[in-house]
């Protein structure tokens, strides 16, 4: 096992980075405003406090850099449940093991019903198949038959699953597997128990340590994201920004995305959110990554309104999903399943297409690398 990173984050203290955040100041955020290549310190200053009244300059700067890379595109994804069986106890998912729901796995026949309802909702060519955590209900052959079975349907296919062995992402590799998404959650070592009780899942280093057995198996790119709520925001994206480099240098052939993804306070019973981020710290994040790295993907998913998705077009996200459904089977075969998350943007991908055109800007149906090589 590649223990690099696993014993940077073993000697990083969570309180002493939270207390160096905290402590930047005006001229910090004003040097790192000016420079052209940041570092850590500089992502820290501009995701900080002191970081609030320079909003402005930092959404300029944004859009500068991301039309600079990017050009006045966004790229359309759309996310596929193919089953909510989860042998996870993640006390904020709503595929926790113990919910007493109905649990789902899709066919051969309805994952081609899925995609047939799929192109007739858009252009679609870059698809995210995504799962519970279940190796023995989906594992490495199901999703080896499920990749094999779409590709001849989207140009680029992703997915968001368990972690897997590096000889497992190989296989899907050569199967036609594009992209892998894995969330961390949260890089809080101490507390990540907390809210992964039991499971796979509760093994927080073998969790951090699949990144390494991506990067070993020649994936072309991966995601990296926290769930917005557990703990402070400022430090996990910091934790996960230095992950981010250190990936970067080591799987130097790999592209990278950084996803966003943010809970929301609730009424009624299940998981509350710890920390609540306001909108304008979640656009002063992506700013801050924008600066950081102008290269990396940004994407927003439909859990965000629509109203701050549309002003985000033009400052600096990348690919944007759209017409989600988020339970298995959701497009055709079970409409009625429950969702993993409420989704905040309910419009279909045709009205986001031409919110997107009305800022200015193509949609891109395909993955990057097939648009831009």
């Amino acid at each position: 096992m590649q223990q690099d990173y696993i014993n940077q984050i073993d000697e990083t203290d969570w309180e002493s980075v939270s207390q160096s955040i905290a402590s930047k100041s005006d001229t910090d955020v004003r040097i790192a405003l000016n420079k052209e290549r940041l570092d850590i310190e500089d992502f820290k200053a501009l995701i900080s406090p002191a970081a609030a009244p320079y909003l402005e300059q930092m959404a300029a700067k944004s859009r500068q850099l991301t039309l600079r890379r990017f050009g006045k595109t966004i790229q359309f994804y759309i996310p596929l449940y193919l089953t909510n069986a989860c042998t996870n106890h993640c006390v904020y998912c709503g595929f926790n093991h113990e919910n007493k729901i109905k649990r789902i796995i899709l066919t051969d026949e309805e994952i081609l019903n899925e995609v047939r309802a799929i192109k007739e909702l858009g252009q679609f060519e870059h698809i995210l198949l995504v799962t519970g955590e279940s190796p023995r209900h989906a594992g490495v052959e199901y999703l080896e038959n499920a990749i094999r079975l779409i590709k001849p349907y989207f140009s680029s296919i992703s997915i968001e699953v368990q972690p897997m062995e590096q000889e497992d992402y190989e296989r899907l590799i050569q199967a036609g597997l594009n992209s892998v998404y894995i969330y961390q959650e949260t890089y809080n070592q101490a507390r990540y128990p907390i809210y992964h009780p039991k499971g796979k899942k509760r093994d927080f280093k073998y969790r951090l340590d699949t990144y390494d057995r991506l990067g070993k198996a020649g994936i072309h790119r991966m995601g990296l994201g926290v769930l917005i709520g557990l703990e402070d925001w400022k430090t996990d994206v910091t934790m996960m920004a230095m992950h981010l480099r250190y990936l970067q240098k080591r799987y130097w052939r790999t592209k990278f995305s950084i996803s966003f993804p943010r809970m929301r306070p609730h009424t009624g019973e299940g998981f509350k959110p710890n920390v609540i981020m306001k909108d304008r710290e979640l656009a002063q994040l992506m700013f801050a990554f924008r600066l950081f790295d102008h290269d990396v993907e940004l994407a927003l998913s439909t859990r965000e309104l629509p109203e701050f998705r549309n002003n985000m077009i033009q400052l600096g996200v990348t690919s944007m999903s759209a017409g989600s459904k988020t339970e298995p089977g959701g497009y055709f075969s079970y409409p009625n399943a429950l969702e993993q998350f409420e989704m905040a943007d309910n419009r279909h991908p045709e009205e986001i297409r031409r919110s997107v055109q009305a800022s200015g800007y193509e949609v891109i149906w395909k993955d990057w690398d097939h648009v831009l090589d």
